[in-house]
């Protein structure tokens, strides 16, 4: 069997519409919420044929690629993420750009030769990488209009991948992506008045609603810390209330903590727009962190390193 292996964010979704837009193929989809990213040591290599691994690190399925490798087993691997050291396998095709301003969606659209680049341009939108969705919109002489709304379908499909479980999500992603797949163009989901952007979009301002009761910890020039409550609706706007804060301030780091069960923080933090890097070496201090440059975050937090934390962030940005 074929596995699809991604990320259940807008990245790692819609890149794999692209590809099976391009090449279809019957698969066992592995997914979850977008903090899912050990997906690889979820398989069976029993049976597995080939893999398909889309936006989620290297570095944290090198034990689940090895494996899979040591088994000869083909995988094509896509992302944007720290990498760690890249086996040297003739079962291995990768494609690996850590570029701030790339995501796995625009490496596939690469790859493809630009054949969906409407998905491209949403999925880039999604990760709030503008700049480069703009870019590859003026390529290919998107409209405005037509560019407003991939923006808004990358923005509501990325934040449907937040949350803390599946439970928390309004879509799974194996779902999104399966109703996703079945338009050719994503402009046809705005003439489909019943179809899932329009459910999408209703959640997603109900819930942003909600982010008016964040707590700030920390503002300054450098950066911002906002603490959001142990709610569903919290997780699930964590990532996109951190991309609207980044975009109202591109100067300014942002970090969006969000309480866990266990007295703990999930970290969602958004590098300065004007200069993208870093996010993951601040992350990575920290025992559950992880990411790239421009965007990280932290599992799990301890609440008596909030402090170090903020520190920290200010120190590296400062």
């Amino acid at each position: 069997m074929h596995f699809d292996v991604f990320n259940g964010d807008a990245d790692g979704i819609l890149a794999l519409v692209q590809l099976r837009l391009a090449e279809p193929k019957e698969s066992v989809l592995v997914t979850g919420v977008k903090r899912d990213i050990a997906l690889l040591a979820k398989l069976d290599i029993e049976q597995v044929t080939s893999v398909t691994t889309l936006d989620i690190s290297m570095e944290k399925n090198a034990d689940g690629l090895a494996s899979l490798l040591a088994a000869k087993k083909p995988v094509f691997y896509v992302d944007h993420h720290r990498s760690g050291n890249i086996p040297d396998s003739s079962y291995l095709q990768s494609i690996i750009d850590l570029d701030a301003n790339t995501c796995t969606s625009l490496l596939v659209n690469e790859h493809l030769n630009h054949a969906h680049y409407l998905w491209a341009i949403a999925a880039a939108f999604g990760d709030n990488m503008n700049k480069s969705a703009i870019a590859l919109a003026a390529q290919h002489q998107v409209s405005e209009h037509d560019q407003t709304f991939l923006k808004a379908l990358g923005i509501y499909v990325n934040y449907n991948g937040y949350g803390r479980t599946i439970d928390d999500l309004h879509i799974p992603p194996a779902e999104l992506f399966k109703t996703l797949v079945g338009y050719a163009n994503p402009l046809e989901l705005r003439d489909d008045k019943d179809s899932v952007f329009y459910q999408l979009e209703s959640a997603y301002q109900q819930d942003m609603a909600n982010a008016a009761q964040a707590i700030c910890h920390h503002d300054d020039n450098i950066a911002k810390v906002i603490e959001l409550p142990d709610e569903a609706w919290a997780r699930r706007v964590s990532g996109g209330l951190g991309n609207d804060l980044a975009n109202q301030s591109p100067d300014k780091a942002h970090a969006v903590l969000t309480q866990n069960s266990d007295d703990s923080y999930t970290v969602s933090l958004r590098a300065p727009l004007t200069n993208r890097q870093g996010a993951d070496n601040v992350c990575t201090q920290f025992a559950t962190g992880g990411g790239r440059a421009a965007a990280a975050g932290i599992n799990q937090l301890p609440r008596e390193q909030l402090a170090t934390f903020i520190d920290t962030l200010t120190a590296y940005y400062g």
